[in-house]
């Protein structure tokens, strides 16, 4: 989602139900069978609503995304495989948001698990040490 975010800055993420959203808001999405979720910007909404004559007619029931990259010349349409629209369901949450490259700390373990059992075992020699 380069130039807004980069890789390696921690996003805060809120996804309240109550919550609609707008044109604009930046996103996190996960496809079904996608490992990795994808951080992009609300570019179309269609809020369905109640037609039946009962409490809840004209508020919206579900709401349908269509989202795209800040860098890209197209719609995520093709990223989608096969979904029309983004879902509720679909949405991971709402970026609220960020620390710049807070999360190349857990890039690094994942990229060097060396690293990460250094890491946990200098924590449990500390640990050993500090006791009193």
């Amino acid at each position: 989602m380069e130039p807004a975010f980069y890789r390696g800055d921690l996003l805060f993420l809120t996804n309240p139900a109550s919550e609609l959203y707008h044109t604009g808001d930046i996103t996190v999405y996960k496809i079904p069978g996608q490992d990795i979720p994808i951080v992009h910007r609300v570019l179309e909404t269609h809020d369905l609503v109640q037609k039946k004559k009962d409490k809840r007619a004209g508020l919206p029931v579900q709401q349908l995304l269509l989202t795209k990259g800040d860098n890209n010349a197209v719609d995520d349409i093709d990223l989608y495989r096969g979904i029309d629209w983004l879902k509720r369901e679909h949405i991971v949450g709402k970026v609220r948001g960020f620390l710049p490259f807070v999360g190349y700390v857990t890039i690094a373990m994942n990229d060097f698990p060396q690293l990460k059992y250094a890491l946990l075992g200098g924590l449990g020699l500390l640990a050993l040490i500090q006791r009193e």
